[in-house]
């Protein structure tokens, strides 16, 4: 016999379960990807900035000053802006892959650390929770004993 869907039960635990799982999945594939696309973001930018200011400081360095000098300086932040655009990639590519790894439950470093975090707010969470409903209670109680009072007066 099948059994009907019943709003007021609770659902079932194995159900509940994986919709934790698939909402903390879906968490951390949201954190990974706006932490590596900024970083790729960055490094772009990073990039573009090194290149405008080639182009506007190149002939302004030509001008004002002996071919050595604007030329140590163009070379300077051709490899500053490169070295750093690099860096900032790498390190978002980085990022991408230690998020990927942690999404897929393959304990990259760190993930202990990270998961510790997560507990002790998720327990810092519950624990204000408790104290906010037993204030809540309390709270109710003493009203309800000043209304009787009240009354009885």
């Amino acid at each position: 016999m099948a059994t009907r869907y019943d709003p007021q039960l609770p659902p079932h635990p194995h159900q509940q379960q994986q919709h934790q799982q698939l909402t903390h999945q879906v968490a951390k594939t949201t954190t990974a990807v706006t932490v590596g696309g900024s970083l790729m973001v960055l490094s772009g930018l990073t990039l573009a900035a090194t290149v405008i200011g080639l182009v506007l400081a190149t002939p302004l360095l030509v001008i004002f000053s002996p071919v050595l000098v604007p030329a140590t300086i163009t070379v300077f932040l051709i490899f500053a802006g490169f070295f750093v655009s690099g860096g900032l990639g790498a390190t978002a590519s980085f990022v991408f892959y230690w998020m990927y790894r942690y999404a897929t439950g393959k304990h990259p470093i760190g993930a202990d650390q990270l998961d510790r975090a997560r507990e002790k707010l998720a327990l810092a969470a519950r624990e204000m929770k408790d104290k906010a409903e037993h204030y809540g209670h309390q709270t109710q109680h003493q009203i309800k004993s000043t209304a009787q009072d009240i009354r009885d007066t």
